[in-house]
């Protein structure tokens, strides 16, 4: 999970993939605006079959939230 989630942060928002870790904060870490966020929610949404609420993307800070939330999906 965290692999597909790295290589679309890094594609999207220009970064070296080594920047995104677990433990980056999407946006004081990657540099990442209210725009980025939301095509990360389109990309995560279409590429998994899913949609993922307002108030879960709220939650959303580092890169590992992001990977939890969709972990916790397959369970």
């Amino acid at each position: 999970m965290f692999e597909q989630v790295k290589e679309i942060l890094a594609r999207q928002l220009r970064v070296a993939p080594e920047r995104v870790t677990m433990d980056a904060q999407i946006k004081k870490d990657l540099g990442a605006d209210s725009v980025d966020i939301l095509q990360l929610l389109m990309r995560l949404e279409d590429g998994y079959g899913i949609v993922i609420p307002d108030q879960e993307l709220a939650k959303f800070e580092t890169v590992g939230d992001v990977c939890n939330f969709l972990d916790s999906l397959k369970q």
